[in-house]
């Protein structure tokens, strides 16, 4: 089978697309035929290894300290189980589905084995191939912090970084459950976050909303370099800030603002639970959200998908086609 293999740290070019052995699943696996995957900014950290040295480090440890050890990335897929292992319960043959394999990855292949027990749920039927394969990171992470964030019809909520994977999604989220959003993202982006759903946008390159008085009820962070202070600042007294892209530093100072006033600081990892993808894949079915797809590359354009991606000027998602 084909599969790209990140052979080195390092720009978009160490990526290589090679044959290589079609993987069997085990006893708890489903051998699934990849119909699509995604590329993420997080793709792209972990090939240029671009983290903070906090998580450097480990990544390192776990990849391959000098060079990445026989990685495939990709950590978002859609496609067709091929087949299943003997212990495998509730997919079968023939099930379309969608997934994340998290830091196992292995995504960007014409196959692969996922454990039936992590984070993937059957396709909805009126869902594409490529839509289901841009669910999971965003979707996920989006669901898990808005409700940590208990939202509640009728507040008002800023999501800062608003055009990307998790973004988006937080936008929906936010206005199904009946939040007033305000959108903030650079210009080329404002008409598409208008288009679902969010009712203010905020063009960061010329304004700065943390300077404009205007106090929100959650402030919903995907910017690693944001001014703490300022989104803190733009809380109201008893309002929330959560960080989906936070530092040591970040979460020392939002414990201790959160045992010196009513505002909530909410920094934890998201899970990757089956049963959310499946309330995610319900909610795509019935046409109360949907993916925002930007850009769709075949396979061997991976690497020409890795460069604009880095660019980080992605409306939503970038996809990865590989059925043949």
């Amino acid at each position: 089978m084909k599969a790209v293999f990140c052979t080195e740290y390092g720009p978009p070019e160490v990526l290589q697309l090679k044959e290589t052995e079609k993987p069997k699943p085990g006893d708890k696996e489903v051998l699934i035929k990849i119909y699509a995957a995604t590329v993420t900014m997080g793709d792209c950290e972990l090939r240029n290894l671009t983290f903070p040295v906090w998580i450097r480090v480990p990544i390192r440890i776990y990849l391959g300290y000098g060079k990445p050890k026989n990685l495939i990335p990709g950590m978002e897929f859609s496609g067709v189980i091929e087949s299943v292992g003997k212990e495998v319960i509730g997919f079968q043959e023939g099930d379309p589905v969608f997934g994340s394999s998290g830091l196992k990855m292995r995504s960007y292949a014409e196959y692969k084995c996922q454990l039936h027990t992590y984070a993937m749920a059957k396709k909805p039927a009126n869902v594409s191939f490529e839509e289901a394969a841009a669910i999971p990171v965003g979707g996920l992470n989006a669901l898990h912090f808005l409700r940590k964030a208990s939202i509640r019809p009728g507040q008002h909520i800023l999501v800062n970084g608003a055009g990307g994977s998790i973004g988006t999604f937080g936008v929906q989220l936010a206005k199904l459950w009946g939040a007033e959003v305000t959108a903030v993202d650079s210009t080329e982006k404002l008409d598409m976050l208008l288009s679902i759903g969010a009712d203010h946008v905020v063009d960061y390159t010329k304004e700065d909303f943390t300077k404009n008085r205007t106090k929100y009820d959650v402030v919903f962070d995907m910017v690693y370099r944001s001014s703490f202070t300022g989104c803190v600042r733009s809380l109201k007294s008893d309002g929330c800030y959560l960080m989906a892209n936070t530092s040591p530093l970040r979460m020392l100072r939002g414990l201790w603002i959160s045992k010196r006033s009513n505002k909530r600081m909410i920094f934890e990892m998201a899970g990757e639970k089956a049963e959310d993808l499946t309330c995610l894949a319900g909610l795509m079915a019935a046409g109360k959200i949907k993916t925002v797809i930007d850009r769709t590359y075949p396979l061997e354009k991976v690497v020409e998908a890795h460069a604009y991606v880095e660019q980080g000027g992605k409306k939503g998602n970038v996809v990865l086609s590989i059925k043949s």
